[in-house]
């Protein structure tokens, strides 16, 4: 592995985000990473306000009412533990069978023990069912629980016209048929819904061909191959590029599916602070100046794995620093864009394109096609040498069975509709509305008192509740006023981070924003979780250490 202070540091001086999001017209670009174009500008191409804003925190008693609860819940779960040993209290969780007491647990404990004991009180504010179209309105099958929300059933009720806020159909493609999906149509008929073999056999259509040239063009890259399922696009091809020898250099935000991924690789991983330049810095430099534990030597290959929007946060990543960074220490750099891919940049390139960087800046691009492009499978794209070595050793294409042509044609379709510039709501008219409701959505709930979390180019909008108890009163107040809204918690965030997430469209219209924001707003006086303005926190901004070489200073320009 390279020196990091010998000759091969090229990358110049980078900028402390701390202040970045009010110097950009100050910096240098060229040492950022950012084209000639961007340069003469002043600024990078596309985006015009502070991003890598720190996060506001909420009152101390905020959090200290969270812990709380969780704290009185697990007595309780564990006083109802005990009475269901004694059999004063009927058990439905999965248990061990009698004759297997003595063995090792299937079951792990704690696991079972969170969700039958808190995660089992709250759980009728997930998993609905959708009985249509998820377009911005929706259908919703009424359902009930007689055992306290064990196991549910339907009453045969459909809720009509819920506002759908929990989708990410961000440029509204997935809507009923109309004319534009006739080539869909044509597809089915042509080949049928299935393929029936893998990409290594007998399951190389001509139409999953047409996408991959289409999504090369889209993306302006060499090669692109594509998979049948977004989630093994990373768990099975992040252990091909890595493995023993080798450090990852995750994101501790990253999705389960690139975590999963790492851990199948063998490779060393290492989590660095969400979108933290100086942590992931700090980490490279220990990382090539320790090489591999125990032996020393130099690491085989450094991966830095991140994603471009990340999913619970709404973030955007700090892309040009991390390119600065992964060129200065000669690494590869890893992005997912499932959330980014045709909905940030002028042109709906993603991360790359909002930042008007060059193509050759990422190593490996990942995506999928399950939220913008409203349909399913991922893939993965680069210079042509990579995409050839993924087409040879990946598990997805030599187990997993082909993308379906419909599925295909659906894509073809939606690359189609966005690369497409005309006045009829092409892609960059889709584009810009997002934008405008996404700004519009943000700046009002802010005004509301809430904290949310994210940037203004996100379509995801997490609003920060905190406490269990009123994720669920969240969900089902808003349910009854046919809103439909994500709610998260732990362990899907950390544990006093419980949070609702909108996912905003380009298909909402500013009726449907103000008719939700109206209940909202009443909503949040209600569970009182407006608490802003508050104190700003320091996550994800930079730690407050100086940089580790006078090539590399995160301190602002004078």
């Amino acid at each position: 592995m390279a020196n990091p202070r010998g000759s091969i540091v090229t990358n110049g001086t980078l900028h402390n985000t701390k202040t970045q999001h009010s110097k950009w017209q100050s910096t240098d670009c060229v040492k950022n990473g950012i084209p000639k174009e961007a340069q003469q500008n002043r600024k990078p191409r596309f985006f015009d306000k502070p991003i890598f804003e720190s996060y506001p925190e909420p009152p101390l008693y905020v959090l200290v009412l969270t812990y709380m609860g969780f704290g009185i819940g697990t007595l309780f779960g564990y006083l109802r533990d005990f009475m269901r040993s004694w059999g004063i209290e009927k058990c439905n969780a999965a248990t061990e069978r009698e004759e297997q007491k003595d063995f090792v647990p299937l079951y792990r404990d704690f696991e079972n023990f969170f969700k039958r004991n808190l995660y089992m009180r709250i759980r009728d504010s997930w998993n609905q069912t959708i009985c249509s179209a998820p377009g911005p309105y929706f259908d919703i099958k009424e359902k009930v629980s007689d055992d306290y929300n064990w196991t549910f059933r339907h009453t045969g009720r459909v809720i009509k016209d819920v506002v759908n806020m929990g989708s990410y159909n961000y440029l509204g493609f997935a809507v009923k048929y109309d004319e534009s999906m006739k080539t869909v149509k044509d597809a089915l008929e042509k080949y049928g819904v299935g393929v029936a073999s893998t990409r290594h056999e007998m399951g190389t259509l001509d139409k999953h061909k047409e996408l991959e040239d289409l999504m090369a063009k889209f993306l302006n890259v060499e090669a692109v191959m594509t998979f049948g399922m977004g989630f093994a696009t990373n768990s099975m091809n992040i252990p091909i590029l890595v493995g023993k020898g080798c450090l990852i250099l995750s994101d501790e935000f990253n999705h389960t599916s690139i975590i999963l991924g790492a851990r199948l690789s063998g490779a060393t991983v290492r989590p660095f602070k969400h979108n933290n330049i100086q942590s992931l810095e700090k980490l490279l430099r220990e990382s090539i100046i320790n090489g591999q534990p125990r032996t020393g030597r130099a690491w085989k290959k450094i991966l830095i794995l991140v994603e471009g929007i990340y999913s619970m946060e709404g973030s955007i990543v700090n892309l040009p620093q991390i390119v600065a960074l992964k060129k200065k220490y000669k690494a590869y750099l890893y992005m997912d864009e499932a959330h980014s891919i045709g909905v940030t940049g002028s042109k709906g390139q993603g991360v790359r394109d909002f930042f008007g960087l060059a193509p050759e800046d990422v190593d490996v691009y990942m995506g999928t096609f399950t939220k913008t492009f409203a349909a399913s499978g991922g893939y993965i794209a680069g210079k042509k040498e990579l995409v050839d070595y993924v087409r040879i050793h990946s598990h997805s294409a030599t187990y997993g069975t082909s993308m379906s042509p419909v599925v295909a044609a659906q894509i073809i379709r939606s690359l189609k509709l966005i690369m497409k510039d005309d006045e009829n709501f092409g892609g960059r008219q889709r584009i810009q509305q997002l934008t405008k409701n996404i700004k519009y959505f943000r700046k009002r709930l802010v005004e509301m008192g809430f904290i949310i979390y994210g940037d203004d180019y996100s379509p995801i909008i997490p609003v920060l509740l905190y406490m269990p108890a009123k994720l669920s009163a969240f969900a089902r107040y808003l349910l009854k006023k046919k809103i439909g809204v994500v709610v998260v918690g732990f362990p899907a965030t950390s544990l006093a981070e419980g949070r609702a997430r909108f996912c905003l469209s380009s298909a909402h219209t500013r009726e449907m924003l103000d008719e939700v924001l109206e209940v909202v707003d009443k909503l949040g006086d209600l569970l009182n979780v407006k608490y802003f303005p508050c104190k700003k926190s320091g996550r994800p901004a930079l730690c407050h250490e100086k940089s580790f070489d006078n090539e590399a200073s995160f301190e602002p320009e004078a």
